[in-house]
């Protein structure tokens, strides 16, 4: 693979994200069409046109590294794939079908099956994040960018979750009571990990689901804020994996790692 810049990779996205997250809001209020995917999940012709928007530009920029995208095929049955891109164009499309607003747009670049680089858009919230190196995780922020470090709001005596169900199960539970979580809120998308790495929240907790283009861009920024991602047995989180299937994971911000060390 040739080298290349990834902050000036980042950085030249960002309009690219903030100019599709326009154009999903713009075709859901003329009205979507929608399909069903092979596997049961919903498809519209916004998560189709975001997604050609993002793999256009990410070919322009690194045309030497392939693209896994959640709704093409190309890509899916190389082997041993170490430095690539995964794509989301719509995590959430329930929320997106559905005029509510926790959608978001998604790529991760991994390098050596590692997370180098995220970029998440949420375009009903107006709220961009993006990260490319250790401490170097961003929100964009009335075109200011304000550094992500997981210290937003974290208190030992209140420590909040996100949770992808109103209802815990068992093993997660588990997990909650061990790390002294008090409250957890219901988030669909992959905003979770945004909101783990400016600290509004300080984790996460799931058991073995989705897909590695649902993680990607997240795992980044979180890990640039300062925070950790990990499976259950607190091991390290690789890309390039048979099918792309996530093993269980936990999320934790920079401050709730601090707190649990002391």
């Amino acid at each position: 693979m040739t080298k290349i810049n990834i902050e000036k990779v980042v950085k030249n996205l960002i309009d690219t994200f903030l100019m599709a997250g326009q154009i999903s809001i713009d075709l859901r209020k003329k009205g979507l069409t929608q399909n069903i995917k092979n596997d049961g999940t919903p498809v519209s012709n916004g998560d189709l046109e975001v997604n050609k928007i993002i793999l256009k530009k990410l070919k322009e920029l690194t045309p030497s590294i392939p693209i896994i995208s959640e709704e093409t095929s190309e890509n899916k049955l190389m082997k041993n794939l170490k430095n690539f891109w995964l794509v989301d164009p719509i995590d959430g499309t329930y929320d997106y079908i559905n005029n509510l607003d926790e959608f978001t747009i998604n790529a991760g670049l991994i390098i050596d099956q590692k997370p180098a680089a995220g970029l998440i858009y949420a375009p009903a919230k107006k709220r961009m994040f993006y990260s490319y190196g250790k401490g170097q995780a961003y929100e964009l922020f009335s075109k200011k960018e304000i550094k992500l470090n997981g210290d937003k709001s974290f208190d030992r005596n209140n420590i909040k979750f996100v949770a992808y169900s109103n209802k815990i199960k068992p093993e997660i539970k588990e997990i909650f009571d061990k790390m002294k979580v008090k409250n957890f809120s219901r988030m669909k998308s992959s905003l979770k990990f945004c909101v783990v790495a400016t600290g509004e929240y300080d984790g996460y907790v799931a058991e073995p689901r989705a897909k590695e283009w649902d993680i990607a861009a997240g795992h980044a920024i979180l890990l640039h804020s300062g925070g950790l991602v990990t499976d259950f047995e607190n091991k390290e989180i690789l890309y390039g994996k048979k099918d792309f299937k996530n093993p269980s994971i936990i999320l934790k911000s920079k401050k709730l790692i601090e707190w649990m060390n002391n």
